[in-house]
């Protein structure tokens, strides 16, 4: 039996598959990934974006569409696939696909592109409490991507070279626009580069502990969302949280996806 969660995000669209398995030496792993896929829509109408990202999913997967029994949709999109048995929002997908990746935790960061969030999760992957942004940049991948153009690095390289600073330089700033002249003014002041890097990636780190102390950090802290691939984020959330680990799952960019394709499941657990 094959399940299929689609996530609609503001900027990639991504499809997981999960098959039903069956391993004596395991019988808690009872689902397991079968395939996944990630597209960006460009200038696709988000539903026939959402025909697409299925279609390549299922062809990159080996699978056909008459082998896919339910399909759950989320993200800020997910009203517009028409092909999904039902919908989800993406702080339950989120908080369902963390704890599958991670059982033991609890505090669950979701930081992509356009919105940053910290989830209260029991140990089913329910929510319990949460806390966003509210389509804010300050709190989200988008305010350290307009920041590293500025810098003209790319994201990668801007994380990167964050590490090298030791510096704590405060950004008062918490507007996309106006974060943007104080960095335009510390590149006059000639600061090192690595310096305003990390200034950047703390302030949104700063932005991101706020939601997260909201609802409270309690068990094992884990950052999913593609915000995990920058390593100067990382460093600067968990100085944040004053945490000495976050687990960081393979796949970050999917757990949402996952966490529907769990949920889609649930019928025939």
């Amino acid at each position: 039996m094959i399940t299929a969660g689609i996530d609609m995000g503001s900027r990639t669209i991504k499809v997981v598959f999960l098959e039903q398995l069956n391993i004596k030496d395991a019988p808690q792993l009872k689902w397991g990934v079968k395939g996944k896929h990630m597209m960006f829509p460009d200038e696709l109408d988000m539903d026939v974006a959402a025909d697409k990202a299925l279609a390549d999913g299922l062809a990159e997967a080996g699978l056909t569409r008459d082998q896919v029994t339910r399909i759950v949709s989320t993200g800020a999109g997910r009203k517009q696939v028409r092909f999904a048995d039902s919908d989800i929002t993406e702080v339950s997908a989120g908080a369902r696909g963390a704890v599958y990746m991670c059982p033991a935790a609890q505090t669950v960061v979701d930081v992509g592109a356009e919105e940053g969030r910290g989830i209260k999760a029991n140990s089913e992957g329910k929510v319990v409490d949460f806390a966003g942004n509210e389509k804010c940049a300050a709190g989200a991948g988008a305010f350290a991507e307009s920041m590293a153009r500025a810098l003209q690095l790319s994201l990668k390289d801007f994380g990167e070279v964050s590490l090298l600073s030791e510096r704590s330089i405060p950004m008062n700033a918490q507007c996309t626009v106006f974060a943007e002249s104080e960095v335009v003014s510390l590149i006059h002041s000639a600061t090192p580069k690595e310096d305003i890097a990390k200034s950047v990636l703390d302030a949104v780190a700063s932005r991101v502990c706020a939601m997260v102390r909201r609802v409270g950090i309690e068990g094992e802290v884990i950052l999913i969302g593609g915000m995990v691939n920058n390593k100067g984020f990382v460093r600067s959330l968990k100085d944040a949280l004053g945490v000495d680990h976050v687990n960081l799952p393979d796949m970050p960019e999917y757990i949402s996806a996952l966490g529907a394709a769990l949920i889609a499941t649930e019928d025939y657990a």
